[in-house]
């Protein structure tokens, strides 16, 4: 974890980004569609498809489009069917970037994504090219009024999490993804349910960028984003506090 930093540049860049939640819908419904199909229907025996659901609650999905969803994949033949892909590079100012996709079309995707990397001044690479940059993580979000901080780390801790950081936006908790759903679920036993949980590309290290190169870079992150076969974009950008102030104004 960069710490108490990133922590807010994430919240910072997720404040910018819950305009376009009410879009994210098709994205959400690729996912729990992939879920169900690489294995049961009952998310308590499906792990991936848990973690859908709880994605899929994250934007306000409702219950019955999310029961439908789930119905309709696993009914069999017929649908769309989509593949996983993921595309690596650098973006503006050198920022190692992580792009996962969900596609019916992987050459459509693939010369999408490269056209952006390329429109806005990075360059995709190989797969693995900067994933060595990052650590994928279960990461648990609540809100700060749930728990104090030694609290909350004391659960965490004992429920088997890695990492606890707690700032005046709420507690984060990190952990191993073999335990994700074992920490959640003790953490929700205590403390409820929690305002958020996903598997997530965590920097090693972090690019420190200036307001110029930070604009630059979310440009290009929006650019990505808006794609409709993109599921998930993660950056190893960091933003002096005030600037993410700013830029999430």
């Amino acid at each position: 974890m960069a710490g108490h930093s990133q922590f807010k540049n994430i919240m910072h860049r997720k404040g910018a980004q819950d305009a376009k939640r009410a879009k994210q819908f098709g994205k959400i419904i690729r996912e729990l569609t992939v879920a169900t199909r690489s294995g049961l229907p009952d998310p308590s025996a499906n792990p991936r498809l848990r973690a859908a659901i709880v994605a899929a609650r994250d934007v306000n999905m409702p219950k019955d489009t999310i029961e439908r969803a789930i119905k309709k994949a696993s009914g069999g033949a017929g649908g769309d069917d989509y593949v996983e892909m993921r595309y690596e590079g650098y973006g503006p100012a050198g920022v190692a970037v992580i792009v996962e996709a969900l596609t019916d079309n992987r050459n459509r995707t693939a010369s999408e994504v490269r056209a952006a990397f390329s429109k806005c001044g990075g360059s995709m690479g190989e797969t693995n090219s900067v994933s060595f940059m990052f650590r994928r993580l279960g990461v648990i979000t609540y809100p700060a009024s749930v728990a104090s901080e030694d609290d909350m780390l004391e659960a965490a801790i004992e429920a088997g999490a890695e990492n606890v950081v707690s700032t005046e936006a709420g507690h984060e908790i990190t952990c191993e993804v073999e335990s994700f759903f074992a920490v959640k679920d003790a953490l929700e036993a205590r403390f409820g349910e929690a305002e958020s949980g996903k598997l997530d590309w965590r920097p090693e290290n972090t690019v420190t960028l200036d307001e110029e190169k930070a604009r630059s870079l979310f440009k290009f992150l929006d650019v990505l984003e808006d794609n409709d076969d993109v599921q998930n974009v993660y950056a190893n950008f960091d933003l002096p506090d005030d600037l993410a102030e700013k830029l999430s104004a």
